[in-house]
């Protein structure tokens, strides 16, 4: 016999024995009841028979002292009360008429260039809509009543209207810079 045959019948014989030790692992458990499954019937029944464990008692409710609202005629500390003071400061308009630049917030619009020279420079916002609108000192941008004070060759100056917290309102600088891409 050769060798290529000797190890083709050494593993023939292995497999052999593989499949015979899984074929013996497969077998019927003797211990096991008639009905099939080994002890289930048994366990599954001494598990109902066992009484249920004692429930934990409830908590008990705590008791919570009532109280009357007796302030009815006081001054109510979340009104307006601060809208007269500061009456001097500065103040949205309410009657303007609202421009195209004023719903977008002032972080969301570019700028994308100028036209013009000298005091006569226009500047040119893309909001994000993608439309290009021209913009001088005086027009509004922004949605805090923003109003540009200045234009130049790279950046548009305003002075914005915040309230202030009392009723009041502080103007706040910013700016809007040529984009550079």
């Amino acid at each position: 016999m050769t060798t290529q045959k000797m190890a083709r019948g050494t593993l023939r014989a292995v497999a052999l024995a593989g499949a015979l030790i899984a074929l013996a692992g497969c077998g019927r458990d003797v211990t096991s009841s008639p009905g099939g499954a080994p002890n289930l019937e048994e366990w599954v029944a001494d598990v109902q028979a066992r009484p249920a464990p004692p429930l934990d008692p409830l908590p008990v409710m705590q008791q919570f002292e009532t109280f009357e609202y007796a302030a009815q005629g006081l001054r109510d500390p979340f009104s307006d009360a601060f809208a007269d003071a500061g009456g001097s400061g500065p103040r949205p308009d309410s009657n303007r008429r609202r421009q195209p630049l004023e719903e977008f917030p002032l972080d969301s619009i570019n700028m994308v260039g100028t036209i013009g020279q000298g005091s006569g420079v226009v500047a040119l916002l893309m909001a994000p809509d993608r439309v290009t609108h021209r913009v001088r000192p005086g027009d509004y941008v922004g949605q805090s009543d923003g109003r540009v004070t200045s234009v130049d060759e790279g950046r548009v100056e305003l002075v914005e209207l915040v309230p202030d917290g009392a009723g009041g309102w502080l103007e706040r600088p910013a700016s809007i810079a040529l984009n550079d891409n």
